[in-house]
């Protein structure tokens, strides 16, 4: 819990500007993290939300909470909030007490007031906390206030400045004396710098820019954008680079199926060292399951500030790890931890890891070459598409055998690929420094990054692995393969979409054999009552809407993510054109995420996680040659377009006295797995490989 390492009040909550200041190590990002922080405080203090602050994320000073990741937000930032906030509820209350001559229970607490029942005696609840004691301890058992009605919903932090264009993002940066860098980009990232051309090296000079070298890391700097921006044009253009032997190219799963692979039986969704379970001797339903690596496709490319200045380094960065990130640039550059801090400003979003921590120690490279002077560094669209972190190629394979009444009594399950972890963090063999791309450039002694396989429960390749289902007899691997041809690392949900596509597709596929209905199938496999909720909810909502007519399915699917967290099942309504493509129509979700903290912000989390799994199931796909990745824009690696967005309606199950659980990342898995099984409605073609583009379905007709 957070609070172990911060047990103090004033390490969350704190009082500034006649407001209280509410302190977190979790970023950001669009997930709306600050507006549901802001409301917990609101609940437990009553303090009205345009006297509450949101401190910006910095080493050094903010609670040291990991990565924003894994849809933890909740469960950890605002849980240790929550806990921050009641505490100083309790201590303000029985100071108020104190001072107006009465106990806590003659107390009302209302719109940041607190008041003597019965009188005209009131006191400010943000002059209470202020007069808190400084070593206050969070109190870990302090009960939440219950309040007879929810809060009703508000602006969320910044959506105002964003709509009217006046917010702030890292792009937008400006300061005395900065200088604008590009930097040159190799065809590939082990690729070596074999020449630049001299003639526009020694026009540089004279054009009142800065060439900066570190090996094959090579980029430019100047105080006007579009000259650095031409010059690193010309540059590169220019340059000769060697590739050795260029990447391995061809089929990616049939890579994966033929390389060796490091394998550990997954019981009760965590891997261990031990024997390997054998296959089923006979299967009822026998499939493999592929997905493709795809990228995050932030809409905006990454890009970070840097200044060093008297042997200390400053960034200001979006990434979603800082004080990760921060050990590995230390690490890199031979520095203290303390001399260098980062900050947190908005960037272009993305769930995972994108081009922000590459771009960020790219920034303090330069910024070290060009001291006492801020270095605004940009990626192009082509840098982002060409050189982010993917999420890894995966292939899932699956047996199962059924009993004498269909239902599951046997499984068999090998989900195998690359690593997710991918983040720049410490580790052995320098692998914090290995796993910034930068490195792989400059002259250092850092070695390649070697992936260790992820032991922890629920996480990287067997993420939502272990079904949720009860089976008499599992018997689950982890594969991982290393040192496959393109760069991995974390992407929205990990393993999740491509291990719950295949086991929601074979959910669907026995239903059919046991001649049952999709829901009523899931339902008697399913011994969580919350679980059993949600597809009752789901199956409600279905019941007036007519099925879709000739040309179009209807597909059902249910996760929960991480076997854990937000329970989601939904089902999607789309018509397949002649042409193969899919168009979807309508999604119907139900989703069960504890105590609702942010309900605008749970549906729209959901809600976006529906768009981003459809766009995966329905177009993205990343290719390459031998000399790099060749889907560098958005004509090359297509994403869902408006033209295709579903109508989509989200009903929410409230439970006020459960915990609160992450459901940024419960959507995705469910909607690809949901489009798969509408698609075999509408057509009868069970697709197995994304995307299932209008190629996959004709490619699968003309098979049939």
């Amino acid at each position: 819990m957070n609070v172990t390492d911060y047990p103090l009040l004033r390490d969350w909550l704190r009082v500034g500007d006649g407001g209280l200041i509410l302190r977190t190590g979790k970023v950001d990002l669009g997930q709306r993290i600050s507006t549901a922080l802001v409301r917990i405080a609101t609940e437990e203090l009553s303090v009205p939300p345009d006297r509450i602050a949101i401190a910006p994320v910095r080493t050094g000073d903010s609670p040291d909470e990991g990565i924003t990741s894994g849809s933890n937000s909740i469960e950890q930032s605002g849980l240790a909030q929550r806990l921050a906030c009641a505490t100083a509820r309790i201590a303000a209350l029985a100071l108020a007490a104190d001072r107006l001559g009465t106990t806590p229970d003659a107390l009302d607490l209302d719109d940041g007031r607190v008041t003597h029942r019965g009188t005209n005696r009131s006191l400010d609840m943000v002059d209470l906390v202020a007069a808190l004691p400084e070593d206050l301890p969070v109190d870990r058992d302090a009960p939440a206030r219950v309040l007879p009605e929810p809060l009703p919903e508000f602006e969320p932090r910044g959506l105002r400045a964003m709509v009217e264009g006046r917010y702030t993002y890292v792009h937008d940066l400006d300061r005395p004396g900065m200088l604008h860098a590009r930097v040159l980009r190799p065809p590939m990232m082990d690729a070596r710098l074999a020449d630049l051309p001299q003639d526009i090296v020694a026009g540089l000079e004279s054009a009142g820019l800065h060439l900066i070298r570190d090996g094959s890391f090579v980029a430019v700097a100047g105080p006007q954008e579009w000259p650095v921006v031409r010059a690193a044009e010309r540059l590169s253009n220019g340059c000769r680079w060697d590739i050795g032997d260029g990447l391995e190219t061809g089929d990616i799963f049939q890579i994966l199926a033929a390389r060796e692979a490091q394998r550990f039986p997954v019981i009760d969704g965590t891997p261990k060292k031990a024997p390997l379970p054998d296959p089923l001797a006979s299967a009822d339903f026998d499939a493999r399951f592929e997905r493709p690596y795809t990228m995050h496709g932030a809409l905006a490319p990454s890009a970070a500030l840097a200044e060093w200045r008297d042997g200390r380094l400053e960034i200001l960065t979006h990434s979603q790890g800082l004080y990760f990130l921060r050990g590995s640039i230390a690490d890199s550059l031979d520095m203290a931890e303390a001399d260098i801090v980062l900050e947190h400003v908005p960037g272009s979003g993305c769930y995972g890891h994108n081009g922000a921590d590459d771009v960020a120690f790219e920034a303090a490279l330069i910024a070290r070459a060009i001291p006492d002077t801020p270095i605004l560094l940009k990626w192009s669209r082509a840098d982002e598409h060409g050189r982010e972190p993917l999420g890894t190629a995966m292939a899932v394979s699956v047996q199962a055998q059924v009993d004498g009444k269909g239902g599951l009594a046997a499984l068999w399950m090998e989900t195998r690929g690359d690593t997710h972890r991918g983040r720049p963090r410490k580790g052995a063999n320098r692998a914090g420094p290995a796993r910034l791309s930068a490195n792989s450039l400059r002259d250092t002694d850092v070695p390649r990054f070697v992936p260790e396989p992820n032991m922890n429960n629920h996480a990287g390749l067997h993420r939502n692995f272990d079904p949720i289902y009860t089976v008499p007899d599992k018997r689950l691997v982890k594969a991982l393969v290393a040192d496959l041809p393109l760069r991995p690392s974390a992407l929205r949900c990990l393993g999740a979409p491509a291990n719950v596509l295949a086991i929601e597709s074979m959910m669907d596929e026995l239903a059919a054999q046991a001649g049952e209905d999709p829901i009523a199938y899931r339902r008697r496999h399913l011994d969580d009552p919350r679980a059993v909720a949600v597809l009752d909810a789901l199956e409600v909502m279905l019941r007036d809407r007519p099925m879709p007519g000739e040309g179009g399915g209807r597909g059902i699917a249910y996760a929960q993510y991480k076997n854990a967290m937000t329970r989601v099942g939904l089902a999607v309504d789309l018509e397949i054109a002649e042409t193969g493509e899919a168009r979807l129509t309508d999604v119907i979700l139900v989703a069960d995420a504890g105590r609702i903290v942010d309900p605008d912000g749970l549906r729209a989390q959901l809600e976006g996680g529906v768009i981003q799994g459809a766009s995966w199931a329905l177009h993205e796909r990343v290719l390459w040659g031998p000399e790099g990745r060749e889907t560098l824009d958005w004509d090359s690696y297509p994403v869902l377009r408006f033209d295709n967005v579903p109508r989509i309606a989200v009903h929410l199950l409230d439970h006020p006295g459960a915990p609160s659980v992450g459901a940024g990342e419960a959507s995705p898995g469910p909607t690809v797995a949901a489009i798969a099984n509408a698609i075999h409605a509408a057509t009868g073609l069970r697709l197995r490989r994304m995307p299932f583009d209008a190629d996959a379905v004709v490619a699968a007709a003309l098979q049939a």
